[in-house]
C-alpha cells in the first residue's frame, strides 16, 4: 500500500490491532445425535485458530480490514496458531512462552439447534509473559487507529491487566474496543475505553441486575456508557436472536435486528465486534457500523468454524438488517 501524498516521516498507517490474550485451537465436532455416555463419529469436523481475539481478527480481515494479532503463543500448539494464521494471510506480533495453547471443543447435534461446548481456561503463564503482549501491542499503535481486546486472560495475569492495556493504548492515541466479562472488565473501565460490547448475561454481571427485556438491556447499555466514562464511549449489548442495543457516544439509543438464523454460532459475537469496528474505522455512522456488525455475526453463523464466513455474504445481510433510533 502506497503512502498518502505529503505523508511525513515516521507516518504510520494505522491497523486495527486484535489482542489475544488466551488463544485456542478449536475444535467443532457435528454429529448426526448427541447422546451422553455414547461413541460418536463426527460428520463433520473443523479446526480453527480460535480464542476470541483470533476469531475478531479473523472477522476483521474476511471485511478486508488491514489487522494485526497480538497474542501468547506456546509451544507446538502456539507453533500451529501461528502458522494457521499465516496460511490465512494474517500477521501477528506474539509473545513466546513455556507451556502450551489450550483447546476448546464444541459439538453440534444435527437434530437440534444447540451446541455442547467445552472451553480450556488454559495453563498459567509465565511472569513477564503479560508486559511482554502489551509492550508488542504498542509497537504497533498510532493515534486514531483501533484495539480489539476480546475474551478470557490466561491463568497468572491479574484482573487488572486489561486495564492496564487500555490505558497504554488510549495514552498513544489509540481507539479501543474490550468485549470481556467479570472483573477483568471491570476493572477496565476506569480507563475509559471507547466501546464495551458484552452480551446479556455479560451485562447482567456487570450492572448487578437482570438483564431480560429490551428495556433491561437498554438500561444495561446506558449505565456502561457511563461506567466507560459517559460522553464519547459507547455501551453496546447484544441480545442473541433478539439483536443488539447501544447506548452511543453522541448519547443516542439504537436497536438492531437482522431475521436470519445460523446453525453455527460459535464466534458470531466476536465478528459482530470485528464488524463494528471495521464499519467504525471506515468512517460509517453508528446505525452503518451496526449493520455491518449484524451481517458479519449472521454470516459466521451460517458456516461452521468461528470467525469464518464469506464478506459479500456479510455484506448482503448487513443490507437487510433493521435499524432504529430510539
Amino acid at each position: 500500500m502506497p503512502l498518502p501524498t505529503g505523508t511525513a516521516p515516521g507516518y504510520r498507517l494505522r491497523v486495527i490491532v486484535c489482542v489475544a490474550a488466551n488463544p485456542s485451537i478449536d475444535k467443532l465436532f457435528e454429529v448426526d445425535r448427541l447422546v451422553p455416555g455414547g461413541i460418536h463419529r463426527p460428520v463433520l469436523f473443523v479446526q480453527t485458530a480460535g480464542g476470541k481475539g483470533l476469531n475478531a481478527v479473523r472477522a476483521a480481515h474476511t471485511l478486508r480490514a488491514d489487522v494485526r494479532a497480538v497474542g501468547i503463543l506456546r509451544g507446538h500448539a502456539g507453533r500451529w496458531l501461528e502458522e494457521t494464521l499465516r496460511a490465512e494471510g494474517i500477521d501477528g506480533a506474539f509473545v513466546w512462552a513455556d507451556g502450551e495453547n489450550r483447546s476448546s471443543l464444541s459439538v453440534a447435534d444435527r437434530n437440534g439447534d444447540e451446541l455442547t461446548e467445552f472451553y480450556e481456561r488454559g495453563s498459567p503463564v509465565p511472569e513477564g509473559a503479560w508486559s511482554g503482549l502489551i509492550d508488542a501491542a504498542a509497537g504497533l499503535f498510532a493515534p486514531l487507529g483501533w484495539l480489539t481486546i476480546s475474551g478470557s486472560l490466561p491463568p497468572g495475569v491479574p484482573d487488572e491487566g486489561y486495564g492496564h492495556l487500555v490505558s497504554r493504548a488510549r495514552a498513544a492515541g489509540m481507539r479501543v474496543a474490550i468485549d470481556a466479562e467479570g472483573e477483568r472488565l471491570r476493572r477496565s473501565l476506569p480507563h475509559s475505553p471507547d466501546v464495551v460490547k458484552v452480551n446479556a448475561s455479560e451485562a447482567a454481571g456487570l450492572v448487578g441486575s437482570a438483564v431480560g427485556a429490551r428495556e433491561d438491556s437498554l438500561a444495561a447499555a446506558e449505565r456502561i456508557r457511563e461506567l466507560a466514562g459517559g460522553d464519547g464511549h459507547a455501551g453496546v449489548v447484544t441480545r442473541g436472536a433478539e439483536g443488539v442495543v447501544v447506548a452511543a457516544p453522541d448519547g443516542r439509543r439504537y436497536e438492531g435486528r437482522l431475521y436470519v438464523r445460523g446453525r453455527y454460532p460459535v464466534g458470531s459475537g466476536d465478528a459482530f465486534l470485528a464488524g463494528l469496528v471495521v464499519g467504525l474505522e471506515d468512517g460509517s455512522d453508528w446505525p452503518t457500523a451496526l449493520s455491518v456488525a449484524l451481517g458479519a455475526a449472521t454470516a459466521n453463523a451460517e458456516i461452521p468454524g468461528a470467525g469464518r464466513f464469506d464478506a459479500d455474504r456479510a455484506a448482503a445481510l448487513a443490507g437487510r438488517a433493521e435499524m432504529r433510533e430510539l
